[in-house]
């Protein structure tokens, strides 16, 4: 009765806590909390973490706090203030959420939370990493949802504060930077360059990942080869619905997501997660684009179809309309 009278009340202060940032967001104030940070003297950087540790829980926008963190204590130490703040915020939603929900795991299904889980279940920290670093979850909500999954407190600690250090590094120097840019500091130039190459970096990120993700061109001898195994892969024509029925026809079993409705249709192939995925178009330049979408959303095993359904046919292998 207790336990669960503790996890009424934990609900019901993080949903108040929400609902109270959501309502009155548009009113954060940096300038307020600057001259509160000043005002706090030698206890500016715990007041400082504090905030930013209920921001994470309660939903506060992080890009404005970690602006601040460089603004206020510079690109070294700011970067130690925002990371480590933004880790002990991620590890208090994980585990409320962890207690909280723990019972409902089961129940979760379909849609992105389904690949979530079955990311995390598949491929433990490693995927934690890959969302930190290619964040295509918002930061507060993946942090809740990580809860629901199996992984570890531990690794899920050490990946979210080791894997979010470049994105914690770019946004606090471009805080850094804006305020020597509002007092004239000295330099300006260089330090502006080097907050663009930092942001360039990290901008790269989910193109450079998602390439280390995507599996190499496979030609048709070998796709014949998988197919014939029965082996359990989704084999993905991403041509038009014309070009499927068309003069090229289809090869049994594939799937068809025309690349152009790829990014809105992307649960429904969400079971295929950590599974083989294999691209197939006219030639490869269709399914080499979708190859890369799907690698940049999480998938860990996409190929793609050499020369598509052009070699295909002229292997004479078979095919229906």
């Amino acid at each position: 009765m207790k336990n669960k009278l503790a996890r009424l009340i934990t609900f019901l202060v993080l949903v108040a806590g929400i609902a109270l940032v959501v309502i009155y967001r548009d009113q954060l104030d940096a300038a307020q909390l600057e001259v509160l940070m000043n005002d706090a003297g030698s206890a500016a950087p715990l007041l400082f973490m504090l905030i930013y540790i209920i921001g994470t829980l309660f939903f506060l926008p992080g890009s404005v706090l970690t602006l601040l963190g460089g603004a206020l204590f510079g690109p070294i130490w700011g970067t130690f203030y925002n990371l480590t703040a933004a880790t002990i915020g991620a590890m208090l939603s994980f585990l409320a959420s962890r207690y909280l929900a723990s019972d409902w795991v089961a129940k979760k299904t379909g849609g992105r939370m389904k690949q979530l889980i079955n990311g995390v279940e598949n491929e433990g920290w490693r995927f934690v990493a890959f969302t930190r670093l290619v964040p295509f979850f918002p930061f507060n909500l993946l942090n809740y949802a990580l809860g629901l999954t199996k992984i570890s407190f531990t690794q899920y600690s050490i990946a979210t504060y080791v894997c979010m250090l470049p994105g914690a590094i770019a946004y606090t120097y471009l805080g850094y930077i804006g305020r020597e840019a509002a007092t004239g500091g000295e330099g300006l130039i260089q330090k502006a360059m080097l907050a663009l190459a930092l942001l360039a970096v990290v901008s790269f990120l989910p193109r450079l990942i998602g390439n280390l993700r995507k599996g190499a061109t496979i030609d048709a001898s070998e796709l014949k080869q998988r197919l014939d195994k029965n082996e359990e892969l989704l084999l993905l024509d991403v041509r038009t619905a014309d070009d499927y029925v068309g003069e090229q026809g289809h090869i049994a079993g594939s799937t068809l997501v025309p690349l152009e409705e790829l990014e809105q249709r992307i649960d429904e192939i969400g079971d295929f997660l950590e599974k083989p995925v294999i691209t197939i178009c006219r030639t490869d330049r269709k399914s080499a684009k979708a190859a890369q979408l799907l690698a940049k959303k999480g998938f860990a095993d996409v190929h793609v179809a050499r020369m598509g359904m052009t070699d295909w046919i002229k292997n004479e292998y078979p095919i229906e309309k």
